[in-house]
């Protein structure tokens, strides 16, 4: 009967929260931290399918108000669905254990279709049902930030940012960059550009140290992990394999970590989603003709190139040729007045390659090289977005570094609490 009232109690509660639809109503006070998670979940890489498992197994501990889906990829938010559905399997399994668990109904109510393309060059397009539900959330009343954990695409955030900047006030954000601000460069340059006083974290190496097995012990290393603690346990367990072959990468995780250990009001602290230092600038460089090996930047910059060439009678912000850089291909624009212009971002330290192609003349076959290095932020450029107070992201500690990975120790040293303290959750579900 104790476990029944709780389960009732807990619904209760539950329905108090999410009772309507929109996220205008006020909440009820909480310790709870609010959260809203943007993810590429279905789109190139899948280890956000293993995080949304993560993050459905601790629903329990947050106050969830939405699940965006948000490029990059052909992800949607069905793909967000479809795991609810799974975990609906084993809800009732579950519950017992930890009865705050999030109801699947309660999630599916707040999931919503973000942007599906990359933002063009300005950095934000049209409202989406994403990005309007980041907007709702923020405005309602409370004594608690919105935590906006992206794990993916920042494009439904800058959006959301461009259509009411008022919500800076009232949010937090955790991004994995590194790859993500590869594909968002454009949405990130915006950000950072108009919107310098936002509070966030941009994790673009520390993440890794998740996932990192150099200083791990046998038996929680990634491919040892799913074999121990998750074969055999339940729909989950059994969907958990499909992803990496059940090896543990969940590189977006670390910003749902983050909130669960330590101190969320100072990045500098300890945490399980790391550990972080203040930086006053975002580095950019702009070069006018190209770029060669003689040009060096830092990893995760913003590598903006910008060329010369005719006027011709298209809208601005229009693609009208392609660069390619590292085997893949980003689209370029024009930005009016014979200028041409196309941003890049290197996930990493790189001797980079690029050559472009475009049906004007004048474009068509120019090419070039750069070189990107740690530590981020790099050098000071004239070129450099300046940041507000409220700016963190890798440590630049040598110290702290897993190989080229910056920052990536200040998880690392946490993985066997954060790994074994799921591996108790996973428990739950043996029958």
């Amino acid at each position: 009967m104790i476990c029944n009232k709780s389960i009732l109690l807990a619904f209760v509660g539950i329905f108090i929260f999410f009772g309507s639809s929109s996220c205008h109503a006020q909440l009820n006070e909480s310790a709870k931290p609010r959260v809203i998670i943007s993810s590429d979940i279905g789109g190139t890489d899948p280890d956000d399918f293993q995080s949304m498992i993560h993050l459905m197994m601790y629903s329990d501990l947050f106050q969830l108000e939405g699940l965006v889906s948000s490029p990059f990829g052909n992800g949607t938010k069905k793909d967000f669905l479809d795991m609810i559905d799974i975990y609906e399997k084993d809800y009732k399994q579950l519950l017992p254990n930890a009865p705050g668990l999030l109801p699947p109904n309660l999630l599916r109510e707040i999931t919503k279709q973000g942007q599906k393309d990359a933002a063009p060059f300005k950095g934000y397009t049209t409202p989406t049902e994403g990005s309007e539900w980041i907007i709702s959330c923020a405005k309602k009343k409370s004594d608690q930030p919105l935590w906006v954990l992206v794990w993916g695409g920042i494009e439904d955030l800058a959006q959301a940012l461009h259509d009411a900047p008022e919500i800076k006030e009232n949010i937090r954000v955790y991004w994995i960059g590194g790859p993500n601000k590869k594909w968002s460069i454009n949405a990130y340059s915006y950000i950072a550009e108009s919107h310098p006083d936002l509070w966030m974290i941009e994790a673009n190496a520390t993440y890794r140290g998740w996932f990192m097995d150099n200083d791990s012990p046998d038996e929680l290393k990634a491919y040892a992990f799913y074999e121990n603690y998750i074969q055999g346990r339940g729909e989950l367990g059994k969907d958990f394999i499909h992803y990496y072959e059940g090896k543990i990468k969940m590189g977006d995780t670390p910003s749902l970590a983050y909130l669960m250990n330590g101190d969320p009001d100072d990045p500098t602290g300890e945490s399980w989603g790391g550990s972080f230092e203040k930086i006053q600038r975002s580095s950019r460089n702009v070069f006018k003709g190209g770029s060669s090996l003689q040009d060096t930047v830092a990893a995760y910059a913003t590598v903006e190139w910008r060329f010369d060439g005719p006027e011709i009678n298209v809208s601005e912000d229009s693609v009208v040729f392609e660069i390619e850089a590292q085997n893949q291909t980003w689209p370029g624009y024009y930005l009016g007045g014979g200028i041409y212009g196309v941003r890049y971002s290197s996930k990493g330290p790189e001797q980079g390659y690029y050559k472009i192609s475009s049906p004007i003349a004048e474009l068509d076959g120019l090419e070039g090289n750069y070189v990107s290095t740690v530590s981020w932020p790099g050098k000071v450029t004239p070129d450099d977005y300046q940041l507000g107070y409220n700016w963190y992201s890798d440590k630049q500690d040598p110290a702290l570094y897993i190989k080229v990975q910056q920052g990536a120790k200040t998880i690392s040293k946490y993985r066997k609490e954060f790994l074994m303290d799921w591996a108790e959750r996973w428990k739950w579900l043996e029958k």
